[in-house]
């Protein structure tokens, strides 16, 4: 197992190990060792079909750091640095995460999270280190044009909710 970072602080690739024989696979897909400071203690399992995007989301309160785990299908995985003192702030990373590949991504307080789905079926599994308060989660617009986010789909699948996210620079106003 692999930890790679990024030019983001904070946020690190995960490159797991896959072990193959006749009847399957062991993957190892994280050791808490790597990412010392950290605990999970809240933990989710997503299912999205192919071109659906999720997000991009943020904890106000009780931010959480996140895990970010495909265990079946594959996505685009995208982070928005919302760290007011960042270096990146305003930036974001974007990564294919798959269960082919074997890579996980952890994401640190202060960045909002977002994906797609690139096959028929995706599952994704979120370890997070504070649980979610539907009263201080903050969206914001996935396809909002001061953050250019590049996703590789022409006709997403979204939900009401997430179509009623804000942009940055509202975000920016209400938060900064």
């Amino acid at each position: 197992m692999k930890l790679v970072n990024t030019r983001f602080n904070g946020l690190k690739l995960i490159k797991g190990k896959t072990f193959y024989d006749k009847r399957g696979f062991l993957r190892e897909t994280m050791r808490n060792n790597l990412l010392k400071g950290n605990k999970f203690i809240f933990w989710i399992l997503s299912q999205s079909k192919k071109n659906t995007i999720r997000g991009l989301h943020i904890q106000k309160k009780h931010m959480q750091a996140k895990f970010i785990c495909v265990l079946k299908g594959k996505i685009y995985d995208v982070a928005l640095d919302l760290r007011k003192k960042s270096k990146t702030y305003g930036k974001y990373f974007s990564a294919i995460l798959s269960e082919k590949n074997s890579t996980s991504v952890f994401i640190p307080k202060g960045f909002a999270h977002g994906f797609c789905g690139l096959e028929k079926e995706n599952l994704i599994l979120y370890g997070m280190t504070s649980y979610r308060s539907k009263k201080h989660e903050v969206g914001l617009l996935w396809n909002d044009s001061d953050i250019k986010i590049k996703w590789p789909i022409k006709k997403p699948i979204i939900s009401m909710k997430d179509k009623k996210n804000i942009t940055f620079k509202k975000y920016n106003n209400i938060y900064f």
